[in-house]
């Protein structure tokens, strides 16, 4: 594979890219870049990516013993992928449900060990972020993957020092069974979000005729998931399909919150939107974009 390292104008940081891997970025320490150690950053990002490659065969599979064989390995990025999915307890997911955040988190706390105050790693929209002091981040979130558009806006703060903010759904880079168009989880880590947010938008399911859904394998043949139905195409639904799925996603992400998975999740599915209690005490303020009115 061909690794491309760039360093991007107007201070947006330093793409890393290869092969499905595309990586953005940014460093600073009290507001100063330091566009020099995200460029090591980029190196760092491909080893990592090189150890997901070396054990591809035993993360496609959902068994809890090879975390203690890769723990031998000190195989880090691909144990911290394990104990994601196995904290969520869902039996379709894999560890590469939490491939993309655990790559970010790696980089991520890289940087911010080195003494960056200010650290944000885009993995294709998986998102890991590091802050301290006073620092702040301010997340977009679109509730339609198959859209540009941002809907939401929300500004985390370093109350807590490591945020994940990852988005799953209809139109994502992955396969989904269910029909939400997204599906975003804010956790303590984006690997946590990355396996979460899979599993959110997998149970945004009602059963319906206009659901087509065909063996993933169908689709991509070197899945991880080959056997299982992941969701096509969505006819015309009334809105009682919508309202049991988004209804179904939401139990589901609120018992996530009550066991410490993660703090809070967004799911958007038909045209509606239903979040996580107490969301703006545990992540933020959630800010439409519309009118700039508040959403909670």
């Amino acid at each position: 594979m061909d690794q491309r390292v760039e360093l991007l104008s107007g201070e947006k940081g330093v793409l890393a890219e290869n092969g499905p891997m595309r990586m953005i970025i940014q460093a600073r320490r009290h507001g100063e870049p330091h566009n020099d150690l995200a460029m090591a950053a980029a190196q760092f990002a491909f080893a990592c990516l090189e150890q997901v490659a070396t054990y591809r065969d035993q993360l496609m599979r959902r068994d809890s013993q090879i975390l203690f064989y890769l723990k031998k390995k000190e195989a880090a990025v691909p144990v911290t992928m394990v104990q994601s999915v196995l904290a969520l307890d869902e039996p379709d997911l894999t560890p590469m449900a939490a491939v993309a955040g655990s790559m970010a988190d790696a980089v991520a706390d890289w940087l911010f060990q080195r003494g960056m105050t200010r650290v944000i790693v885009d993995n294709g929209g998986d998102i890991a972020i590091r802050l301290s002091g006073s620092e702040t981040a301010r997340v977009g979130i679109r509730t339609d993957l198959r859209s540009p558009l941002i809907t939401h806006v929300m500004t985390l703060d370093a109350r807590r020092p490591s945020w994940g903010v990852n988005t799953s759904g209809l139109g994502g880079r992955s396969l989904t069974r269910g029909i939400a168009s997204a599906v975003t989880v804010v956790a303590n880590t984006s690997s946590l979000a990355d396996a979460a947010a899979t599993a959110l938008a997998n149970a945004c399911f009602s059963e319906h005729e206009e659901i087509l859904q065909v063996p993933a394998r169908l689709l991509d043949a070197c899945t991880d998931i080959p056997d299982i139905p992941v969701t096509v195409r969505v006819g015309p639904l009334n809105s009682k399909i919508y309202l049991d799925a988004r209804s179904r996603a939401l139990t589901r992400a609120e018992h996530y919150v009550e066991q410490g998975v993660m703090q809070g999740a967004l799911i958007a599915a038909g045209g509606k939107e239903v979040w996580t209690r107490n969301f703006s005490e545990q992540v933020a303020t959630l800010n439409c974009i519309r009118g700039g009115e508040h959403c909670n």
